[in-house]
């Protein structure tokens, strides 16, 4: 079977990360401190990108970006007659680091250029990639543009923001073939069963960037009488979170406003839970709701796909994600549930 060119490339990428974060220091490699220098000035212009956060967002690319499980993942698709290069314009979120890595892989290993516009949150991580693959691999020199104007002469576009961009997003780019992203959050569905170990993990699945991601856990859905004692205790590790200035201020907010409000809460000094219906909690708050019936539930989920990212259970429904697990996506986990490569590589 013929791969795509460039796959090699993005393996090197991924062996660039583990020696990074194995702090395997091989002095013949320069791109080792550049790699070093990038993250410290990363967090220094957005402090939600923590050195942790950072290199946890390194170790999961680190972890797919290998020739098996690019070639794996690549082996569903067709690739002996590529398509027509094309120019696809690339509008690119920054709630987390590195979020738009995914579309700028797509795009490169379906044979086209990318044109793209960083968010002003991210502005540093994805120049030193594009500096390290042109430099290990000429031929992408002139097929990776970055740019802060307005995107023009592009033939498709990828756009991920806000419900409320994507409106915008949608009438920009109504001439184009487009694959346009809306907010999405994902959930946790408890049994009251679960081990003291699930529940640890689930503190990732909630912390984990500070629950700015959208396959971060915004919400749990607990049954009738849940004790969340055993639940405070597990998460209870994630304290540390007080360390950083803007999650505090948040907390701090957030627990004002419903303290004055009258609004019932629990708090265990470092996470607020409110009862709430909708999925998207503030920062450094998780909603929740109780319930009765596993199948209502289910059908309450299905009929709200189109909002929910992942669910976060331990034998609820098909297509769950293990306790712990989502910030560590595979590579055929698209955001929205839409397949990328396969947008592409239809298009004319």
């Amino acid at each position: 079977m013929a791969y795509p060119e460039h796959l090699k490339s993005f393996v090197q990428l991924g062996t660039l990360f583990n020696n990074f974060c194995e702090s395997n220091t091989v002095k013949s490699d320069p791109w080792l401190p550049q790699l070093e220098a990038t993250l410290t000035e990363a967090e220094l212009r957005n402090k939600w990108y923590t050195q942790e956060n950072l290199l946890h967002a390194l170790k999961a690319w680190g972890k797919v970006l290998t020739e098996d499980s690019l070639k794996e993942w690549l082996s569903f698709y067709i690739w002996d007659t590529p398509n027509k290069p094309l120019t696809i314009g690339l509008v690119m979120a920054g709630n987390i680091p590195m979020v738009g890595f995914h579309d700028l892989l797509c795009i490169l290993l379906s044979g086209n250029s990318v044109l793209a516009k960083l968010s002003s949150n991210d502005t540093v991580l994805l120049p030193f990639i594009k500096s390290y693959l042109q430099e290990i691999d000429p031929q992408l020199a002139h097929k990776i543009t970055f740019t802060e104007s307005r995107l023009e002469g592009f033939d498709a576009a990828i756009a991920t923001g806000s419900n409320n961009t994507s409106r915008y997003f949608d009438y920009y780019f109504k001439k184009y073939p487009s694959l346009i992203r809306r907010n999405r959050n994902s959930v946790a569905v408890l049994s009251g069963n679960e081990t003291s170990n699930q529940l640890k993990l689930l503190g990732s699945d909630i912390f984990q960037y500070f629950g700015l991601g959208c396959r971060s856990v915004s919400k749990i859905y607990v049954p009738d009488g849940y004790d969340f004692d055993a639940f405070f205790t597990a998460i209870f590790p994630w304290k540390k979170v007080l360390e950083h200035h803007k999650y505090v201020n948040n907390y701090d907010y957030n627990k004002a406003v419903y303290l004055m409000s009258e609004i019932a809460i629990l708090d265990n000094g470092f996470l607020i839970l409110k009862q709430d219906q909708q999925f998207a909690s503030p920062i450094a708050t998780l909603f929740y709701e109780h319930y009765s019936d596993k199948a209502t539930l289910k059908k309450r989920l299905e009929d709200a796909a189109n909002s929910i990212q992942c669910i976060v259970s331990h034998g609820f429904v098909q297509n769950e994600i293990s306790f712990g697990q989502t910030q560590s996506p595979l590579l055929s986990d698209y955001a929205d549930g839409v397949d990328t490569l396969h947008f592409l590589k239809q298009l004319p």
